[in-house]
């Protein structure tokens, strides 16, 4: 992959990323419902954080100071999109939402995702305990599954990476972070640029 493309062409992919967006072009191409999505495209990530020996260095390098979110591929008509979170020692969101389907697969290192849910005053607190991924895990959001959280890299002291799938070009999607008094502040969150 050249560092500057937006992909949307499979055939320039690594072979186990390019069986993975066949398998979601299948499933688009079909009109597979969100949960036919969350259970058969998780199989499909599944398989692709299964090993890791695919990922182009350009889209595994951190920032010193944010996490990055690299486009690996987007589907042509923004029916969904592949990315790498690529989190330094210690980082993590903001507490935000997705609006889309989405599917989280550890690829290297390990993550805790916290989901949160608005209260009876319109403030959010933490729901349930924090969820780690370790390589190979799958994990789930939706705005019917829950679709608030944060997330960290897990580890103090080393680079986590994880692979990101979501129903629509994730970067172009209108979304919010959120204060812990509920107050949402919208954003897109766009791409990393690999250097």
């Amino acid at each position: 992959m050249q560092a500057s493309e937006h992909l949307s062409d499979p055939a320039g992919l690594p072979a186990p990323l390019r069986r993975c967006v066949d398998g979601f072009t299948a499933l688009a191409d079909t009109g597979a419902t969100e949960q036919e999505f969350v259970q058969q495209g998780g199989a499909l990530l599944a398989a692709l954080v299964a090993r890791d020996d695919w990922l182009p260095p350009a889209q595994a390098r951190p920032d010193p100071q944010y996490y990055r979110q690299y486009l690996l591929y987007r589907d042509p008509a923004a029916r969904f999109s592949i990315v790498s979170f690529v989190w330094g020692p210690g980082q993590h969101t903001p507490v935000h939402n997705h609006t889309v389907w989405g599917l989280i697969g550890m690829l290297r290192g390990a993550e805790t995702a916290q989901d949160f849910a608005f209260v009876a005053d319109g403030s959010l607190v933490a729901s349930g305990p924090p969820q780690r991924l370790e390589p190979g895990a799958v994990a789930a959001v939706s705005p019917t599954l829950g679709d608030i959280h944060q997330v960290r890299n897990a580890h103090d002291d080393r680079v986590s990476i994880s692979i990101h799938v979501y129903g629509a070009d994730i970067g172009a999607v209108d979304r919010s972070v959120f204060a812990p008094d509920g107050t949402a502040k919208p954003f897109r969150s766009g791409y990393s640029v690999p250097a």
